[in-house]
């Protein structure tokens, strides 16, 4: 078999090798998912502003497709609540009102997001995500969690609410407070205490019991569907639609329907943006979630692949009527927990929800959204993490203002705007902290060939050797800062001889770095100052001899600092201690 077939198609590898012993854990795994997996989906897609159908939709074929060309064991994929709130936004700017156009918008938007995905994939840009810093990124999912729940609200309260951000979802809700309807108030929050209680309280309650850990776990996930099937009844027992609880209405019944993006180019060019951002964020937690859960196994994802794998998993849900997807955190976990040994684990859950989308949906009829509502909340609220922002102040001042900024701008100004400056930032970091390396003047530990910054260790220094480790590598954004350290510090010195760049941390040179260091090579010459090189690494080592920087050099290249010390220090050399 051709190995790029392999590399491409990673169901031939692991489904070469399936047993019958597998597809028991596999079969259980699936079963467990969706339970857990139907009433997200419908609560997921409520978010998203489309008709719950399509979050059905949207996690039977995707998941078929990420079993076929996904590579972790235990992801599980499809609709989530960080892209369900981002494709409301997204779909939202369009200022669409018929549904119809909605769901074709959203369908369209899957397929750029799938067809985004798969071309980085194809390209190998799975490093693009190293971008992302991960503290921006948990400051964004916090705010998107607060958002989301606030935005939930309304569906408890049973009144009309709108808003792009926090300040005008508060504001919508506190005006149209005195039109709250008591019996969803009710039901949203009986649902929301009742499915707080069966994440924390009701696997002990079961184990007391003595019921066997795996059996108690089936049935506390399955608590949403317990609320679902509650509510339902209560709502159609005391006809409680006809004293104005929000209910679900139809939900068509039957197999996906075959669709098609929209191929309108203004369409396309509306929602590219919001389709790049969808995927990104989306790809950064699917494969966060994937290394964990593969680490735990001592197994590995191949970024790339998964990048075709997500692609292809949203590419299915344009051509079946859903919306885009990710692998979500929560289901992984459960995925993971539950002992699934190969993505067919996936596949066996799309077999659980289609079964659902062809017997269950009539049934759903009475379903009071306040109940999806619940869901969405309890769910999300999980996300919501603050104590990133004193992680971040104890430990760097610069990512706390990153993801400080990120919240704020996502609370006060949306989501597309607070994802889009968490992308900036991340950026903005990188190029901020290697801007300003680290370096540092170093001399020789006495009794040793070691070597080590003259402000915390009790070093041996000479007065007429000056050596300065750069800690990191040399691009055209911190080029300029090396010229200049090394201005301010041999200006003035007259004893200064040698000056020795020591490069053990330097692992690229850019033409930039070069012109910089061209720069000082004459000014030192001026000078009367000889310019060294030591522990310079091959590749940089190559890079150099391919210009005229060390022909024009008026000093050497040492293998080793300490050959460097040794050829240049004279014997008067003297202790210098830390300050």
């Amino acid at each position: 078999m051709p190995p790029f077939l392999r590399r491409y198609l990673p169901v031939l590898d692991w489904g070469s090798q399936y047993s019958r012993q597998t597809f028991e854990s596999d079969a259980l795994a699936a079963v467990i998912v969706t339970i857990m997996l139907i009433p997200q989906s419908l609560a997921y897609a409520l978010l998203a502003g489309l008709p719950a159908e399509m979050g059905l939709y949207a996690s039977i074929l995707p998941l078929v497709a990420y079993a076929i060309f996904g590579t972790s064991r235990a992801l599980a994929v499809g609709p989530v609540a960080v892209v369900s709130l981002m494709t409301a936004a997204a779909v939202g700017n369009l200022g669409l009102t018929d549904p119809g156009a909605i769901a074709l918008a959203a369908i369209t938007l899957a397929f750029l997001s799938g067809v985004f995905l798969t071309a980085m994939g194809l390209m190998r840009l799975g490093f693009i995500a190293n971008f992302l810093s991960h503290p921006v990124i948990a400051g964004f999912i916090t705010a998107s969690g607060i958002l989301i729940a606030t935005s939930q609200l309304k569906h408890i309260l049973g009144v009309k609410a709108s808003g792009h951000n926090l300040i005008e979802t508060v504001e919508s809700l506190l005006s149209n407070l005195g039109q709250t309807n008591l019996w969803t108030l009710i039901i949203g929050v009986a649902t929301t205490a009742f499915l707080f209680w069966v994440r924390k309280g009701l696997k002990p309650l079961l184990l007391g019991y003595g019921l066997k850990p795996r059996l108690a776990d089936v049935l506390t996930k399955a608590g949403p569907v317990a609320a679902v099937v509650a509510t339902t009844l209560l709502a159609w027992a005391f006809g409680l639609a006809d004293r104005g609880v929000a209910i679900v209405g139809d939900v068509p019944r039957g197999l996906p329907p075959l669709t098609a993006p929209s191929f309108d180019m203004e369409i396309w060019v509306a929602l590219f943006g919001s389709a790049v951002l969808i995927s990104i964020i989306g790809f950064v937690e699917s494969v966060s979630v994937a290394q964990t859960l593969a680490a735990k196994r001592r197994q590995r994802i191949d970024p790339d692949q998964e990048l075709i794998g997500l692609g292809t998993s949203n590419i299915a849900a344009s051509l079946t009527g859903g919306y885009p997807v990710t692998g979500g955190f929560a289901r992984s976990v459960v995925n993971f927990d539950a002992g699934a040994e190969t993505p067919a684990a996936g596949a066996f859950t799309a077999i659980g929800i289609l079964l659902a989308a062809l017997l269950l949906t009539p049934l759903l009829y009475f379903l009071p959204t306040a109940t999806l509502a619940a869901t969405i909340i309890v769910a999300v609220l999980s996300l919501v993490d603050f104590s990133i922002l004193k992680r971040a102040w104890a430990f760097s001042r610069a990512d706390f203002f990153a993801v400080a900024t990120t919240i704020l701008l996502t609370l006060g100004m949306g989501v597309e705007v607070g994802v889009s400056a968490g992308v900036v930032l991340s950026i903005f970091l990188h190029l901020y902290k290697t801007s300003r390396p680290h370096i540092a003047e170093i001399g020789l530990v006495p009794g040793t060939h070691h070597f080590r910054n003259i402000l915390r260790h009790k070093v041996t220094t000479d007065p007429k050797v000056l050596t300065l480790r750069v800690d990191e590598s040399l691009y055209f954004a911190n080029a300029r800062f090396l010229e200049d350290y090394i201005y301010d510090r041999v200006v003035g010195d007259c004893e200064l001889e040698h000056v020795i760049l020591n490069f053990p941390a330097v692992n690229e040179v850019d033409l930039s770095a070069l012109e910089s260091l061209e720069a000082i090579l004459q000014r030192l010459k001026d000078m009367n100052i000889h310019l060294h090189l030591s522990e310079v690494k091959g590749p940089v080592m190559d890079r150099l001899q391919r210009s005229h920087f060390l022909d024009e050099m008026n000093g050497r290249v040492f293998l080793s600092q300490y050959d460097a010390w040794m050829a240049l220090s004279r014997d008067e050399a003297s202790p210098q201690a830390a300050e």
